[in-house]
């Protein structure tokens, strides 16, 4: 049992993520949206307000909202709803056919909604 149970913690990749400072200064989605520059890296902190399409979400900071493109991978098994404050971590990705959007590459769960009762893998 124990050689079953090590095997399965094993074969599970490590997640291990960067928590110190960072040189991404915090931005509001007003700002973004006011001077989209493609490629700049932001970090907001805000809610998922509703998912519109399989890997994009409706962002709000409330100054405004802006379409977050975010890929399940970056959830990491995090359930989270439009309660849960978020960090999003990513880069402005602006096109002549749309507004811009945030492509994401790190989700980090700032403050859990009322709707949780304890964290995920605490």
């Amino acid at each position: 049992m124990a050689l079953v149970l090590s095997s399965a913690v094993l074969s599970f990749p490590a997640h291990a993520q960067y928590t110190g400072p960072s040189e991404i200064a915090r931005i509001t989605v007003a700002a973004i949206l006011k001077n989209p520059v493609d490629d700049q890296d932001v970090r907001i902190q805000g809610h998922l307000l509703r998912q519109s399409a399989h890997d994009k979400f409706v962002f709000s900071d409330g100054t405004g909202e802006i379409v977050a493109a975010i890929k399940a991978k970056h959830f990491a098994g995090q359930n989270l709803d439009e309660k849960t404050k978020v960090e999003l971590i990513g880069e402005v990705d602006t096109s002549l056919k749309r507004a811009p959007e945030i492509a994401v590459d790190f989700l980090k769960i700032v403050e859990l909604g009322n709707s949780f009762d304890t964290p995920p893998f605490c």
